[in-house]
């Protein structure tokens, strides 16, 4: 396709004092040399070298700021109401974008009109970016309010995320400060009130494990999820109640099936 009809992706990376890893972040959206990208960070007020290194690519951003604020996802709030593209997601300080990744996700939302939100093939890295392993991607609203999540930590990779801003707004347009690490998982619960997660077998990017980061905390995680959950439970339709009761009784519906884009 010719460059300007490429749909404007916006990609928001929050920071705070990820100075060592930030730089291979900002390079990894950089290096897609996506025609019609829309980069914002937002940096927290960092006290180490971050500021630095975000300034090196001044030009090549559409907005940066580094100012205190409530909390990584209060940034990621702050980003995308700066934002404007039709596509988004947003990366952490730490984790990357795989090469082609906005490419291949334009080209999948152009050619399928239902597609309202695509998840990657689930990637995890170490610290130098060598790849750790990678697993089938969860995409069903029946394993997330089943708590089928439990067992084996498996949730949607938030880096690996991608979702229209029309599924954006009718959902509210924002993520809730009410949690501190799970605020991903709230959004999703909200989108898949109206539209199905579609998956990709492509990587699309790759969250980088490494020593003292906060998301190691699983327990604490897990707490956030089930809170989540059972406060979305509550709203949801009697139905819905009714099959899910079923389904935790007899496994009427396969909490594994995945909607796959490119089969």
């Amino acid at each position: 396709m010719e460059s300007k009809k490429y749909p404007k992706i916006t990609v928001v990376t929050p920071n705070f004092n990820q100075g060592d890893f930030i730089e291979r972040t900002i390079l990894s959206v950089l290096e897609q040399n996506y025609p019609s990208l829309e980069y914002i960070v937002i940096d927290g007020s960092s006290n180490d070298h971050s500021v630095d290194i975000i300034k090196k690519y001044d030009t090549h951003l559409h907005y940066w700021v580094s100012e205190p604020d409530e909390g990584m996802y209060h940034a990621i709030n702050k980003g995308f109401a700066l934002s404007s593209g039709v596509i988004m997601c947003w990366i952490n300080s730490d984790d990357v974008l795989w090469e082609g990744a906005l490419h291949y996700v334009a080209t999948q939302f152009i050619k399928n009109e239902k597609l309202q939100w695509l998840q990657g093939y689930p990637s995890v890295i170490d610290e130098d970016g060598r790849l750790l392993y990678q697993r089938d991607p969860v995409a069903s609203k029946y394993h997330f309010y089943l708590k089928r999540y439990e067992k084996d930590f498996s949730f949607i990779q938030q880096e690996s995320t991608f979702w229209t801003r029309e599924l954006w707004k009718k959902t509210g347009s924002y993520l809730s400060l009410q949690y501190s690490m799970a605020s991903d998982f709230e959004l999703w619960l909200r989108f898949f009130k109206y539209e199905e997660l579609y998956c990709t077998k492509k990587q699309l990017a790759a969250f980088r494990k490494r020593k003292g980061q906060k998301s190691g905390d699983g327990n604490k995680y897990l707490f956030e999820a089930g809170s989540i959950v059972k406060s979305h439970l509550e709203n949801q339709s009697w139905m819905f109640k009714i099959k899910l009761k079923i389904t935790k009784l007899f496994r009427a519906i396969n909490t594994k099936t995945i909607i796959w884009i490119d089969k």
